[in-house]
């Protein structure tokens, strides 16, 4: 599996800051309140995206060989999926919450900066998982092997 590709990341981001502010206008066109997301879904975000790494860090040992136990193959590829699932849904989160204070800073009538704080306290929430899961990749890749590298060094000679 390959690690998240910055330009994917990009796209993330892009598509949730597009669709946060129109879900956000067609909510409002529709008569009803726009989304204002709870205080507990930013500190959830920041809370798994800290599970994430603390689930990368017993991989990131074994890769360095520092583990004192041996690593089950099976539970590192499902730390990495999940790694490459947080910074992707991270970046749309991220961005969806952009969109919706972008949406809420460019109404004619001000809401209350609670609100306003709320859906700025979401993409940071959402920004911390994003990392979280580009740091968790990051401790699930393996290094190169050698005998690739001296093959290759060898070809071209």
């Amino acid at each position: 599996m390959k690690r998240t590709h910055p330009s994917t990341i990009v796209a993330f981001v892009l598509a949730g800051i597009v669709a946060g502010y129109l879900i956000d206008l067609a909510i409002v066109s529709n008569g009803s309140k726009a989304i204002v997301p709870p205080l507990s879904l930013p500190i959830t975000l920041a809370g798994v995206a800290a599970l994430v790494v603390a689930f990368a860090w017993p991989i990131r040992r074994a890769v360095k060989g520092k583990a004192t136990k041996h690593l089950d193959p099976f539970r590192a590829m499902r730390t990495a999926v999940l790694a490459k699932a947080c910074s992707l849904s991270g970046a749309l989160m991220f961005g969806f919450g952009l969109g919706i204070t972008l949406f809420l800073l460019t109404r004619s009538v001000m809401p209350s900066p609670a609100t306003v704080w709320l859906a700025i306290a979401t993409a940071i929430g959402a920004a911390l998982l994003m990392t979280g899961g580009l740091v968790a990749e990051f401790f699930c890749t393996l290094p190169p092997d050698d005998t690739d590298t001296e093959k290759k060094e060898h070809a071209h000679a």
